[in-house]
């Protein structure tokens, strides 16, 4: 499963979207679902103060080290659960989540975390798969979701990241919703945003 994993979330349309937000990070950054490090190659170093990488242990830290001593970049990689991180409160300038708010098992508890550890002002770089704006796409999206979830490792298809990350307490300062191309409405719509802590 890590390999399969790796080999999807690194397929070309999907970097393309990373590269749109990975930049945007600066300062003391922490990855929520640093996975393989897919995202590493697209930090602007220039402006990346740390980095620390927080990942489950299901498999895909082993790859997320290889990744972090190929790229010769200063992150480390905490194995731990989002829900109930160990960084202290304040330490985060910026917080990048890219296609991880779809499997995060309490995804509430992860984004209060994600608020905590966050300095006042702090933000938000997400890019993420979820709920579609067509209402009849989103209907299909809830039927498939139970049998999708069993194939993809905990993956949802109808969470809808905007207004999930809104009531956890950010203020979203860009949002763009768009699909990826034809036939990729139902698992490819995508939320793409910066979100500032309130």
């Amino acid at each position: 499963m890590p390999n399969g994993v790796h080999w999807v979330c690194g397929l070309p349309m999907v970097t393309r979207q990373r590269q749109k937000i990975v930049p945007l990070a600066s300062g003391d950054v922490v990855e929520i679902g640093f996975g393989s490090g897919l995202n590493l190659p697209h930090y602007d170093r220039s402006t990346v103060t740390s980095l620390i990488g927080i990942n489950p242990d299901d498999g895909l830290p082993a790859l997320g080290q290889k990744a972090i001593a190929a790229h010769h970049l200063p992150a480390t990689l905490l194995v731990e659960s989002a829900e109930a991180m160990s960084l202290p409160s304040a330490s985060a300038d910026s917080v990048v989540v890219t296609y991880s708010l779809c499997s995060i098992p309490d995804i509430s508890s992860a984004l209060a975390e994600i608020h905590r550890i966050l300095r006042p002002h702090g933000r938000l770089f997400f890019c993420e798969h979820g709920r579609s704006p067509s209402r009849l796409v989103a209907r299909l999206q809830d039927g498939l979701n139970a049998p999708w979830r069993f194939m993809a490792a905990g993956c949802h298809l109808n969470r809808d990241p905007g207004r999930l990350i809104a009531a956890a307490g950010f203020a979203l300062d860009r949002y763009d919703v768009y699909d990826l191309g034809v036939g990729t409405g139902i698992i490819g719509t995508h939320h793409l945003g910066i979100a500032r802590k309130l």
